[in-house]
């Protein structure tokens, strides 16, 4: 797997960009206090992945559908929320987020670049709030995420509707027909198609790539027909 690092003269500058940061929904957990580690409450259903055939790193998998709603974050989850673009498509992606984290009183913070320029200083404010999670939607992040998230893993991340062309074990990544965007200068693919990119699609893949994070199936690609 090719290694990305990024120069240290580029992560300087681009951390000193301003970014916007938002509160968020869910708890009002206070992020400044001591934070215990997160747990998946319920358990994955049956066909989720096979049991004795453990997915490869970078594997892509397709779960039997539903197989993933008993799994909720325990109290007090963290998510940092990373967005960037105005699309139709990114918008529905935020929104299934942001109703996800309300139904399970998840606290959320959002991170919202507005410019290219924003991009990696999006990713790395992001990493500073020290999140259990971090949720990325817009296309426009693939190529920063892939620069950064190498350095980073420790750090969780979950990439909405598209994915990393080389992912590391912390990202993961939920797709389905329609939305197949990577990244590296590959162009949009024949495939894409924004009208895929429905309120209720994109809640499924925020649960699907949740519970498979918190049941530590990372580095994967969740596959939803």
């Amino acid at each position: 797997m090719r290694s990305r690092r990024l120069p240290a003269g580029m992560l300087a500058a681009a951390v000193a960009t301003a970014v916007l940061v938002a509160g968020g929904c869910g708890s009002g957990d206070d992020w400044s206090q001591p934070h215990g580690r997160p747990s998946a409450v319920g358990t994955l259903g049956p066909g989720f992945t096979d049991p004795t055939t453990p997915p490869s790193p970078e594997a892509t998998i397709t779960p039997s559908p539903g197989s993933w709603d008993e799994v909720r974050p325990s109290a007090g989850y963290r998510v940092v929320l990373l967005t960037a673009g105005q699309d139709p498509q990114t918008k529905v992606l935020v929104t299934a987020v942001t109703k996800w984290a309300e139904e399970n009183q998840v606290s959320v913070r959002t991170v919202t670049a507005t410019r290219p320029d924003q991009y990696v200083a999006s990713i790395s404010r992001a990493i500073e709030m020290a999140p259990d999670l971090v949720i990325s939607a817009g296309n426009d992040l693939v190529d920063p995420l892939a620069l950064v998230t190498a350095n980073h893993l420790d750090q969780h991340f979950l990439v909405l509707g598209a994915e990393l062309a080389e992912p590391t074990e912390n990202v993961t990544a939920a797709g389905w027909a329609g939305a197949s965007f990577r990244g590296e200068g590959l162009g949009m693919s024949s495939a894409y198609d924004p009208a895929t990119f429905t309120p209720e699609r994109a809640g499924r893949a925020v649960r699907a790539g949740v519970a498979a994070v918190l049941n530590g199936l990372t580095g994967l690609v969740i596959w939803l027909d």
